[in-house]
């Protein structure tokens, strides 16, 4: 009764959640396809309908703030730290591409036009759009089905089994990494915030060169225990994880072709990778 009544709640927890149905397969298809198309197109509305999709693809997931809250921090990071450069750099590249210019404020080399502006904006787009489908694809894929969808697509099993070993072994790391800085802490070394930021920073190196160590060891153990079973001496092999594409899958992939299509035939109604309204 108790193992009936827990299938019956994760049956109803991942009721609606149809990302979770699809196959790593279609999962990697679709994260590669619409990631090519996207960071080459710089067609405004064709990367909104991009973010669009991105977001009805995420919201499946029903992933939880706390999961995503660090990665999406670093990543926010990243995106304005990338815009501010590429202003700073060239400010007068979107004139370029556009062949216009119209001046917002500013003179000199630093000046601020509504094409550098539009040119920026393109280039976030492309981070909003890709980030929800990635956020989605690493937290509802098991590595072991990753690594099976990968091989079935044309990569080698070495290096599927690669990739599905490191996804595995990052939680053991992070799990790694606190236990020492707990150790280090219980031993007298400040890591709170009373130490600072820069002080923090060089008593981190107190924590990585035993973390280092502590996995390496840990990829001997590995590599021993795949030698013994013979791993890599076949051309091929079989999957436990393996998955049968669906009918959602099926859905999916028609739908991921239209975009990818619509995203190529875009090039030639704008007569470029980039749409331009300053026309």
């Amino acid at each position: 009764m108790v193992n009936q009544q827990a299938s019956y709640d994760i049956a109803e927890t991942q009721k609606g959640r149809w990302v979770t149905r699809l196959t790593g397969m279609t999962k990697i298809l679709v994260l590669l396809s619409l990631s090519v198309i996207g960071m080459v197109s710089y067609d405004t509305w064709y990367l909104v309908a991009l973010t669009i999709f991105a977001i009805l693809f995420y919201q499946s997931a029903h992933l939880k703030w706390h999961q995503v809250r660090g990665l999406l921090y670093a990543i926010a990071a990243f995106t304005a730290l990338n815009l501010i450069l590429v202003y700073v750099f060239n400010p007068n590249y979107g004139s370029q591409i556009y062949g216009t210019s119209h001046v917002i404020a500013g003179s000199g080399y630093f000046i601020l036009t509504w094409e550098e502006l539009f040119y920026l904006l393109n280039m976030l787009l492309k981070y909003v759009f890709i980030v929800p489908l990635i956020f989605a694809f690493l937290y509802t894929t098991n590595p072991s089905e990753l690594a099976s969808s990968m091989n079935r697509i044309g990569f080698s099993y070495k290096i599927s089994y690669a990739v599905e070993l490191s996804l595995r072994y990052i939680p053991d790391v992070i799990r790694d990494f606190k236990q020492i800085s707990l150790a280090q802490q219980a031993r007298g070394l400040e890591m709170s915030k009373k130490a600072g930021v820069w002080n923090r920073l060089k008593r981190s190196t107190q924590i990585l060169i035993p973390l280092v160590f502590s996995s390496m060891d840990k990829i001997e153990v590995t590599t021993r225990a795949m030698k013994l079973r013979r791993f890599g001496t076949q051309k091929k092999r079989t999957w436990y994880m393996y998955q049968r594409l669906s009918k959602l899958d099926y859905l999916i992939l028609t739908v991921t072709t239209l975009l990818i299509i619509i995203g190529i035939g875009l090039f030639w109604v704008d007569g470029s990778r980039f749409y331009n309204p300053f026309k």
